[in-house]
């Protein structure tokens, strides 16, 4: 997977306050879904295979919703 982000359409989570705190963006490429704090975008984002998305937003969520 290429770590070129540059080129990449990025979407704010509809997760993310309206107080621009907790932001997350997205960005889908071919092979791969991109994740990155749109707070600080110099940070490098990561990637999870296309396949594994759903999978990984499941466990995220799941984690979530801690009692």
């Amino acid at each position: 997977m290429s770590s070129d982000t540059t080129e990449l359409t990025w979407f704010k989570s509809s997760y993310s306050g309206s107080q621009g705190d907790d932001c997350v963006e997205i960005a889908i490429a071919e092979h791969a879904v991109h994740v990155r704090d749109s707070k600080d975008v110099t940070r490098p984002a990561f990637a999870v295979d296309r396949e594994r998305w759903a999978p990984f937003v499941r466990f995220v969520a799941e984690g979530s919703q801690a009692p």
